[in-house]
Formats: structure tokens, C-alpha cells, sequence
């Protein structure tokens, strides 16, 4: 298990989206937050000043010393949604019909909440302990949850004409959006360093001084790193309970706390979806008789991401050129399975022993997973 480390921004943070932009009339950068893991690793490696290998997990958000997760998408309008092929065959959205190449539709059962449900969306985050009482078998509480705990904020920029106080008429205008924390807010991330020799590397805790600064995001904008011990005492019941309900063999949620890339390439075209490609659905089909163990899917629109990639020149010059975009099922996605089942990103090799190039994507942080029992709770 790598350090707990809480980056707290000393100023607002940028971040740009994966959507081509150049500054000129009507230009707008606009961003996501949280920063995606390529950010965060971008930024630790700067600081570094040498090449090495990262796992990350997270980021999360933090207050007090507490993480903070997204809320599950299954939670809608006061009920957690059921797939129809898990109500009872006496409810009549049991005998619907439904295109057996897609997900089983979602219905809303009627199980009431906590104390404080609404009959919205309901919070934007929800603390570690709430989580973990919803592993056990208790009833969502969303009387916890918060708003997302940041503002945006709207910066124009333009460039004057040389000797004029005019705005030049080409790339001479352009508007970004900024995010500010709220007081006490940071955001939370656990990193491990790669390291060893004679083929005896070994992940081990990556060691930053407290009252380190990192350049974030655009534009320099910075964030000072400070060790949290306490963080691995809200992650590890978390990842208890979780490891508990997947050596289970019953039915069961994924809940996704980070974005997840999944990525298969077809006729030589990499193609994303918002479920793993390795997860065949549970309903039988004639264009895919071979059954598996996914149900349904909660989730929402994708979140673009455009990483970098590294290249050398004639000179053996390493420099980055843009990665093709790839697009991330959203924090809070939940996936009904008939049992659990393995994440291919999950290993580190395949099967004739060759390094799996979408283990990259774990070792960044995306596609972390907390497996729950499906119960009253869920």
C-alpha cells in the first residue's frame, strides 16, 4: 500500500478537457475536476525529474482528514434502481421486453433510503463511512453527502494588439474555466514508486517531504503535498469489505470511484464503452449466445480524456505528442453482476506471459472498483 498524501491547491486549479482548442473569437478551454490520474502523474513526475514507474489510487476528495467518494448512480429519485430481470417474476416490469444486446433495463423499486432521502439526484459526494455501512447490508444514507465542494470560475484572457489597446482581431481572445476548493478541501491520492534490481522490482511506498509543492494543471497553478496517515484507515475497511464480496460467488454491485477507461481495439480502432469489454451481458442473444455474468449498468455521459504519449526524435530526443482520446465511464458508475467477475486491466500480463498495455490505466488510478452484496442497501 502506497503513502496517503492530501494535495491541497494554493490557488485555483485548470484543467483542460480532451476537445481540440486554440485561442481566437469564441474560444472557450473548459475542464474537468477531479484531474484525471495522467495529470497527477504528469505532475509527480515533473517534480521527480526522472523517469520511474507510479500506481496511484484515487484522487479522492478529503475534509478532515475523511474521504469523500462519488455518489453511486444507482441511487435515483429516492430508490435504488433494479435491473427488471432481478424483480420478481410477479412484478409486472419482470415481463418486459427489452433489446437483449444492451443492459437490462433499470427501474426504481421502491426501497426507501436513510433518514434524510430525497427525491433528487441527492448529494454529489458521500463520506468513506457511508460507503462502507452500505457494504454491509445498511440502507444508502445520504444524510452525510455533500455538494461538490469546489466553485468554477470564469477567467477571459486577451491579447492586446503590439503598441494598441486593442484586441487583436486573430487568437486574440480566449475564455478558460478555473476550479477553486472550498476551505479545508484537498484532494486525497495514495502513490507507490516501482524500484529494485536484477529483476526484483518491487512497488514501494513513494516518499515526498510534507510542504512539497507541485505544479498542477495549467497555467503553474499549484497544490503543497502533506503526508495523511489517516487516509489508509478510511480506505482499508473499504477495501476489506470490498475483496470480501468478490471471493463471494453471489450477486453483486461494482461501484466505480475513479473513471474507468474501458478499451478494445476492432479492425484496428480502439473503442471505449462505459463496462468492461470482458464482461459478457447475462441475457443470451443470437449475435452472442455465450452468456456472462453483467446485468446492467448505471452510469452517464462520458468524460473525454486526451493523454500524452512519449516519442523520440532523429536525435534519440524524447519529447510528448497527443494520444488518441478515450473516453471514461464517470466516478459513481455501478455495474450489476450475476457474480463477481476479474478486471482485465487488473493484470499486470496476459495470458503468454506479454506486459498488458491496458494495466497502465490501473497503475494511473482509473477503473478502481468497490464490490458490494446486493441487499436492502443497495
Amino acid at each position: 500500500m502506497g503513502n496517503w498524501y492530501t494535495l491541497t491547491p494554493l490557488d485555483v486549479l485548470m484543467f483542460r478537457d480532451a476537445k481540440p482548442f486554440s485561442p481566437g473569437e469564441r474560444a472557450w478551454a473548459k475542464g474537468g475536476f477531479p484531474p484525471t490520474g495522467h495529470a497527477l502523474a504528469g505532475a509527480l513526475l515533473a517534480h521527480l525529474n526522472k523517469q520511474v514507474t507510479l500506481r496511484l489510487r484515487g484522487p479522492f476528495l478529503c475534509f478532515d482528514e475523511k474521504l469523500y467518494l462519488p455518489r453511486p448512480l444507482h441511487l435515483y429519485q429516492g430508490s435504488p434502481l433494479v435491473p427488471v430481470s432481478w424483480l420478481p417474476e410477479t412484478d409486472a416490469y419482470h415481463q418486459c421486453v427489452w433489446d437483449p444486446t444492451r443492459p437490462a433495463p433499470l427501474i426504481a423499486a421502491g426501497i426507501p433510503l436513510g433518514p434524510a432521502s430525497a427525491k433528487d439526484k441527492g448529494p454529489d459526494y458521500l463520506p468513506a463511512q457511508a460507503v462502507s455501512r452500505a457494504q454491509k447490508g445498511d440502507p444508502w444514507d445520504l444524510s452525510e453527502g455533500i455538494a461538490a465542494p469546489w466553485t468554477t470560475e470564469i477567467r477571459p484572457h486577451n491579447t492586446l494588439q503590439t503598441g494598441k489597446r486593442q484586441v487583436k482581431d486573430s487568437d486574440g481572445y480566449f475564455v478558460e474555466t478555473c476550479i477553486r476548493l472550498q476551505p479545508g478541501w484537498s484532494l486525497a491520492v495514495s502513490i507507490e514508486v516501482l524500484s529494485g534490481a536484477n529483476g526484483k522490482q518491487q512497488w514501494h511506498p513513494l516518499l515526498l517531504e510534507p510542504g512539497t509543492v507541485l505544479r498542477l494543471g495549467g497555467e503553474g497553478h499549484q497544490v503543497i503535498v502533506h503526508p495523511c496517515p489517516a487516509l489508509e484507515q478510511e480506505w482499508q475497511p473499504l477495501q476489506a469489505l470490498s475483496e470480501q464480496t468478490q471471493r463471494a460467488s453471489k450477486p453483486c454491485l461494482a461501484y466505480l470511484v475513479t473513471p474507468g477507461v474501458f478499451i478494445k481495439t476492432l479492425s484496428g480502432i480502439p473503442m471505449c464503452r462505459a463496462w468492461p469489454w470482458e464482461w459478457k451481458l447475462a441475457t443470451p442473444h443470437p449475435a452472442s449466445p455465450k452468456v456472462g455474468p453483467l446485468v446492467s449498468v448505471a452510469t452517464e455521459k462520458g468524460i473525454p480524456i486526451n493523454s500524452r504519449t512519449r516519442a523520440w526524435n532523429d536525435n534519440n530526443e524524447e519529447f510528448s505528442l497527443p494520444a488518441p482520446q478515450v473516453f471514461a465511464a464517470p466516478s459513481g458508475s455501478v455495474f450489476y453482476l450475476n457474480q463477481p467477475a476479474p478486471l482485465h486491466q487488473d493484470k499486470p500480463t496476459k495470458e503468454n506471459g506479454d506486459p498488458n498495455p491496458h494495466h497502465r490505466w490501473r497503475q494511473l488510478g482509473y477503473s478502481e472498483m468497490i464490490w458490494m452484496p446486493v441487499s436492502t442497501g443497495s
